[in-house]
C-alpha cells in the first residue's frame, strides 16, 4: 500500500477556462444567430408555403375553369406559353401526352425539365383526368424560384449581419459591464501582501460592483481583526508560557546540581527537564506555524533521532519494547533543531504508545527518515486519515490525547515543504516516512 502524501500539491490550471467575460460575448452572440436564425427560417417557410398555396390554389381554379370553357367552346384553346398553358388531350389520343405527364394524378405537381439552356425549366402542373378529356395546366415557376434563391441568399446575409451585430454589442456590453469588476480585481491584487488594505469601496459606485466591494472591504476589516488577535494571542501565550518555562528550567538544573540525589530522584527530574524541553520545542514550532515563518538551520537529523529515542527510553518504564536506530549518519537539514524534534516526535511518540511489545526501529535514509514499529498496524481509512486534525486511529480508543500531534507535523511538513506518510509494514505494524527532498517526477 502507498504512502498516504499529506503534502499539497498545486492543481493543473483549467486548459480552457472561460473568462466572464468571454461567456457575456459568446451568450450575445448565440442569441443573435439563433434569433436571426430562427427568424430568416421562419420566413422562408412562411413565404415558400404561401407562395405553393396561393400558385396551387389558383392552377386548380384555372384549371377547371379552363376544363368547363374546353366542354362548352372546344375550339377556343390557343393560350400562348408564358407563364401559363393549357392543354387537353381526348381519350383516343392519350398517346401525345408527355411521358412526364402521363402518370400523375388528379392534382398539382411540381416539375423539373431540362432546358437548353445552362437552367431547368421548373413548372407546376394541374391535372384534371376525366373519363373522355385529361387537362393539363401548367404554371412557370422559374421567376419565383429565383425569387426564393434570392429571399435566402439574402435571409443568410441578414444572419451572418445580425450575428456580427450581436458580436459587437456583446463586446461593448461586456467590456462596459466587466470593466468596473476588473478594476476591483486588480485593486484586490494591488493589495497582496499588505497588512492594511485601503478600503475598495469609495473607489466605485453604489451598484451591484460597489455593494460587493462593500462586502470585500467589511470581509478584509474582520479578517484583519482576526489575525491581529491570533498574532496577539501567540505573542501573550508565547511570553507568558515562557516564562514559567524558563523558571522549570532553572529549577531543574539547580536541582540536578546536587550531588547527593538519588538515582530515582534523578531520574525524575530529569523526565521533567525533557518534558519542559518538549514543550519549549512545541511553542517554537507553533509560532512559526501561526506566522507562517520557516526557520533555517543546519540539524544534524541522527543527533535528533538519539536524544528523541533517549528521552523514549526513559519513559519506557517496564514495556518489553526496544528502541533502536540504524542506518548512516550525515543527514542534515535546513530547519531548527526544535521543529524537527517535535515532527520525528509525533511520529516516534505514536511508533511507542501503539506498540506493547516489540521494537521500534528509526532508520535514517539518504533524503528521509522511517519510523517502523512491530504494532497491529492500521486500517486503509486510518492510513487516508490519520493526518487530520482530530482524527484519532481505530486502535486510539483506550489512549490519551486529541488526535492533533500528526495534524502538526503535517502543518509542518507543509511549511518545510517536506512530505509525510505512513503504510503498513511489510509483515506487520506501520512504516512512518519523513522525506526531506521532494521526489522528483
Amino acid at each position: 500500500m502507498p504512502a498516504a502524501d499529506t503534502t499539497r500539491r498545486p492543481r493543473r490550471a483549467v486548459r480552457f477556462r472561460r473568462r466572464l467575460r468571454t461567456r457575456i460575448i459568446l451568450s450575445f452572440v448565440l442569441l443573435g444567430m439563433f434569433l436571426s436564425a430562427f427568424i430568416a427560417a421562419a420566413t422562408f417557410y412562411i413565404q415558400n408555403r404561401v407562395e405553393n398555396r396561393v400558385i396551387s390554389d389558383t392552377l386548380v381554379k384555372n384549371n377547371d375553369l379552363y376544363a368547363e370553357g374546353f366542354y362548352r367552346d372546344p375550339n377556343a384553346l390557343g393560350v400562348a406559353f408564358e407563364k401559363i398553358q393549357g392543354r387537353v388531350f381526348g381519350a383516343d389520343k392519350l398517346d401525345r401526352v408527355p411521358a412526364e405527364w402521363r402518370d400523375l394524378a388528379n392534382g398539382v405537381h411540381e416539375l423539373r425539365v431540362p432546358d437548353a439552356g445552362e437552367n431547368d425549366r421548373v413548372y407546376k402542373l394541374a391535372v384534371r383526368k376525366d373519363p373522355q378529356y385529361w387537362f393539363f395546366l401548367a404554371y412557370d415557376i422559374a421567376e419565383e424560384r429565383e425569387s426564393q434563391n434570392r429571399l435566402k441568399t439574402a435571409l443568410v446575409l441578414l444572419v451572418v449581419l445580425l450575428s456580427g451585430l450581436s458580436l459587437f454589442v456583446g463586446w461593448w456590453s461586456a467590456s462596459r459591464v466587466m470593466s468596473p469588476v476588473s478594476e476591483l480585481a486588480s485593486r484586490l491584487r494591488a493589495y497582496r501582501g499588505s497588512s492594511n488594505p485601503r478600503p475598495l469601496a469609495p473607489h466605485f459606485p453604489g451598484d451591484e460592483v460597489g455593494e460587493l466591494a462593500k462586502a470585500l472591504d467589511d470581509y478584509a476589516e474582520r479578517l484583519t481583526e482576526v489575525v491581529q488577535r491570533d498574532r496577539e494571542f501567540n505573542a501573550d501565550v508565547s511570553h507568558e508560557l515562557r516564562t514559567p518555562l524558563a523558571v522549570i528550567r532553572g529549577s531543574v538544573e539547580l536541582m540536578l546540581s546536587r550531588p547527593h540525589l538519588d538515582d530515582k530522584m534523578r531520574a525524575r527530574i530529569q523526565r521533567i527537564q525533557r518534558a519542559e524541553q518538549q514543550c519549549t520545542d512545541l511553542i517554537s514550532s507553533l509560532l512559526m506555524l501561526s506566522r507562517n515563518e520557516r526557520g533555517h538551520g543546519n540539524t544534524d537529523v541522527a543527533r535528533a533521532v538519539e536524544q528523541l529515542l533517549d528521552s523514549h527510553r526513559a519513559q519506557l518504564g517496564g514495556k518489553p519494547l526496544e528502541l533502536r536506530m540504524e542506518g548512516e549518519a550525515g543527514l542534515k537539514v535546513d530547519a531548527p533543531e526544535t521543529v524537527l524534534s517535535v515532527a520525528l516526535g509525533n511520529l516516534i511518540g505514536n511508533a511507542v504508545k501503539y506498540t506493547p511489545q516489540g521494537e521500534v526501529v528509526v532508520r535514517l535514509l539518504t533524503d528521509a527518515v522511517e519510523v517502523i514499529d512491530s504494532g497491529p498496524g492500521l486500517s486503509a481509512e486510518d492510513a487516508s486519515r490519520l493526518f487530520e486534525r482530530g482524527y484519532r486511529g481505530t486502535h486510539a480508543s483506550h489512549s490519551q490525547g486529541g488526535g492533533i500531534g500528526l495534524s502538526i507535523v503535517s502543518r509542518l511538513c507543509a511549511l518545510y515543504e517536506w512530505q509525510v506518510g505512513v503504510r503498513p509494514g511489510e509483515v506487520r505494524g506501520v512504516v512512518a516516512t519523513l522525506r526531506f527532498v521532494p521526489p522528483r517526477e
